[in-house]
């Protein structure tokens, strides 16, 4: 049984202690000889720390831990190169603050490499270190791991302590654009692509001697994050994970009880679809790591940081169709700490999004779940935030309704999403129409039922449509209206004749929510 890396970010301790490493080597050599700056944005446990402490093996010349990799005889390893590396998802940042955390990594670098630094100030300090190091051991190699995590950290409650790090940041990279004759290699990771924060803004008037990147702003700063080519430079292809864990899924599939086949295919349900551009989709090394750990499918990445101001946000801007949005390039740009957040492109940047198409004639990308994983976590704790529960106490009432909707009992269903109704808190209920299709559309997409909601017509706009093995129901929600309103209104605008066609039994809904009775206090069934 092999040893999964499960939070394993340092190459050497992965490689000394027989952890299994998918060979990443072939993509990362790409990286070392095609340009000197890089930035790549990535979800966070995707192995952005991994890569970054892999480079920094490979500068720093540790021959022997490449050895049966690809890259060992491609490499030059009498080239050794000092690495000024700066994680800052384990500085201590929050306790120190962000100038003392920075000032106390670059003092125990120079003492590293028996430097000594008399400048006084975080600037100074960062410009004195780079050129000692360059004078005593040659060019240096700037390896920036997170940079964007002392933002990330606060933008959900303590704004002006973002700006404040945002502005201490700003000062500090602003070094590295005159710094370019010192520097061999520059390589800068984070999961959010942020307006103003210097190594974006400041980096404006850096040139790269070999005229293999021009760094006039970021858009020409080498952004690798959708660039095809390494679109599989973290996480893992189905072709890596058939070559490096075949004996594991084995395991996984005879304790399962089912052939290696469907194990796959469940695999791919529950940890596949990320994709950073291009056709190759990738697998969420994290689940699948804990997956073939455990032997068992659930959810492992979504687990590890639930996200409550995201949820938060997108319940403040009925936001809860996310499925299949189409956006511009834009998306992809970085933001302003100090504007309104893009709910999408925030999202995206975190992994909850990814790409599921790209039509090249109009340049509109269409973005989506990745995964079962991600879908279903999300829907649930989505609801909760729209009936303010706790997410764990949706499920069994939904669940029941996702049965009473298989048996076509349409009564049953309309019960039991009046027990999700009365249970809500009684300021809800003075909400719009457009809170209760949330809810309604939240809870059948949640339990994977098919549902397009607001499906366009050539005569209007249908709420919702849900189909089971053999019924599909088109609803129409009112507001302190009338069932028969609702029914008139898919008669009139004719909303299920796109499913004429269909051999399934064709059934409208008309129904109408009441604030003052608290549930549905009305609905009619229109069989066609």
């Amino acid at each position: 049984m092999q040893k999964f890396p499960i939070g394993i970010q340092d190459f050497r301790e992965l490689r000394t202690k027989g952890f299994v490493y998918v060979d990443k080597t072939p993509i990362i050599y790409r990286l070392l000889t095609e340009a000197k700056y890089y930035f790549l944005s990535r979800p966070r446990r995707f192995g952005k720390s991994l890569l970054v402490s892999t480079l920094r093996e490979i500068f720093s010349g540790s021959e022997d831990l490449f050895e049966g990799l690809w890259l060992h005889k491609q490499w030059d390893w009498s080239q050794k190169y000092p690495v000024v590396h700066l994680p800052f998802s384990s500085m201590s940042y929050q306790e120190l603050g962000l100038s003392q955390a920075i000032a106390n990594r670059l003092s125990k670098i120079a003492e590293s490499y028996s430097v000594e630094l008399e400048s006084e100030d975080l600037k100074g300090k960062f410009d004195e270190l780079i050129k000692k190091l360059h004078t005593s051991y040659g060019q240096v190699v700037l390896l920036v791991d997170e940079y964007d995590k002392p933002i990330i950290d606060y933008i959900g409650g303590e704004l002006e302590r973002a700006k404040e790090n945002q502005q201490i940041m700003k000062t500090f990279y602003s070094v590295v654009k005159d710094a370019d004759p010192h520097l061999r290699f520059v390589f800068i990771t984070g999961v959010s692509r942020f307006a103003k924060v210097s190594i974006f803004s400041d980096l404006n008037n850096l040139n790269n001697l070999n005229n293999l990147n021009n760094l006039n702003n970021l858009n020409n700063l080498n952004d690798i994050s959708l660039k095809e080519k390494f679109g599989c430079l973290l996480g893992y292809t189905e072709q890596e994970i058939k070559c490096y864990f075949e004996d594991d899924i084995l395991r996984l599939s005879d304790h399962n009880e089912m052939t290696e086949e469907r194990t796959i295919d469940k695999m791919r349900l529950w940890y596949n679809g990320y994709n950073w551009f291009g056709e190759a989709k990738v697998y969420n090394p994290f689940g699948i790591l804990n997956l073939l750990d455990g032997l068992r499918f659930r959810n492992y990445w979504f687990a590890t940081a639930t996200p409550s101001f995201l949820i938060n946000l997108l319940k403040k801007h009925e936001l809860y169709d996310l499925d299949g949005i189409e956006v511009s390039e834009a998306v992809f740009e970085a933001f302003q700490v100090e504007k309104d957040f893009n709910l999408i492109s925030l999202m995206y940047q975190t992994g909850y999004l990814t790409i599921l198409d790209f039509d090249e004639e109009t340049e509109i990308y269409t973005l989506g779940y990745p995964n079962k994983e991600v879908r279903d976590a999300f829907m649930q704790h989505l609801l909760g935030a729209y009936s303010e529960r706790y997410s764990s106490d949706t499920k069994p009432v939904v669940a029941k309704m996702k049965k009473a909707f298989e048996a076509n009992d349409l009564e049953r269903v309309i019960y039991f999403m009046n027990v999700m109704l009365k249970n809500l808190p009684y300021q809800l209920h003075e909400q719009t129409e457009k809170f209760y299709h949330a809810i309604v559309h939240l809870t059948y997409y949640f339990l994977g039922i098919y549902i397009e909601s607001e499906v366009c017509t050539s005569d209007g706009r249908a709420d919702a449509v849900v189909q089971t093995d053999s019924h599909v129901y088109c609803f129409e929600f009112k507001f302190n209206r009338s069932a028969q309103e609702a029914v008139e209104q898919i008669k009139r605008k004719n909303y299920i004749q796109k499913y004429g066609n269909s051999e399934k039994q064709l059934i409208g809904v008309g129904v109408n929510f009441s604030t003052e009775a608290k549930k549905i206090d009305e609905w009619e069934e229109l069989k066609l």
